[in-house]
């Protein structure tokens, strides 16, 4: 079948159906489904099928939202959240970045590093507030602790691969041109890591997200976290649901700037270059 005889039967099923090729955009067709749903979720509660105190109909969260903007106070925590997750990303980023070097560039940094930081990595982060409200107390220490720790391997886990990767054909036709091993590592290996780095970076992202919701409650009178805590004893859902989505809206949008950094840093590979 030629692809002018496949445009025609599609034309023709179109035609068909009353409905002319093209008729709906690509955008419009993506979003039937997800707004579809929101109007069955609304009517589902209108009709009292749904208990609000269970789950809010969409113009309540929509009401909640505006609510919060409005008064500022959703600003207010916004802010303190995104300074924590500031604060703990940076140390968590430097901490895995500065160990995958040592041990992906060194064979004894990996004797000396992997054994360790793997053994750690198995251990459920999430399960240590307890001992970091002992050690660092219940101020914001715990809280960027928390979120530095669950960052720093997703990062150190995949520098350190991207690193051992790096195809050593290059790095031997490289080393031919009389380059020292400082700039091997600075014009070659690094750069060929770049993309594993980055993927690492996303994954951290998420994770601390994940890491401040917990840690938001701890002792915390501020922050996302703190606000869906205390809409919980309220019964405030519209609330909780406010907060769950402003982390959503939050961690999408970190992956957003990631993937613009990822295009613009990664123009040499094939993948990027546009034709």
């Amino acid at each position: 079948m030629t692809a002018a005889t496949a445009t025609q039967r599609t034309g023709a099923g179109s035609r068909r159906w009353g409905l002319p090729a093209g008729t709906f955009p690509a955008g419009l067709r993506r979003c039937a489904v997800p707004l579809a749903l929101l109007v069955l979720w609304q009517a589902s509660v209108g009709l009292g099928w749904i208990s609000t105190r269970t789950i809010p109909s969409p113009s309540q969260i929509l009401t909640a939202f505006w609510d919060l903007t409005v008064s500022g106070e959703l600003a207010v925590h916004l802010l303190v959240s995104l300074g924590r997750v500031s604060a703990g990303l940076a140390i968590g980023v430097s901490a895995g970045t500065v160990c995958a070097l040592i041990a992906g560039l060194s064979r004894r940094g990996e004797d000396a590093l992997d054994a360790l930081l793997q053994m750690l990595r198995t251990l459920p982060h999430l399960a240590l507030v307890p001992l970091f409200i002992l050690w660092f107390g219940i101020g914001e220490t715990p809280k960027i602790a928390l979120v530095a720790l669950g960052t720093a391997f997703p990062i150190y886990l995949n520098l350190f691969a991207g690193i051992r990767t790096v195809d050593a054909k290059v790095v031997e036709a490289v080393s031919t041109l009389g380059l020292t091993r400082g700039e091997l590592i600075a014009q070659v290996i690094l750069p060929g890591a770049l993309p594993a780095f980055l993927t690492g970076l996303r994954y951290a992202l998420g994770v601390a997200w994940l890491s401040l919701v917990v840690g938001e409650q701890i002792n915390a009178s501020s922050g996302i976290g703190y606000l869906a805590m205390t809409a919980r004893e309220f019964l405030r859902t519209d609330v909780i649901i406010v907060a769950l989505i402003v982390y959503a809206i939050l961690g999408l949008l970190a992956d957003l700037i990631v993937r613009v950094i990822e295009r613009r840093a990664l123009v040499w590979r094939p993948a990027f270059i546009k034709e």
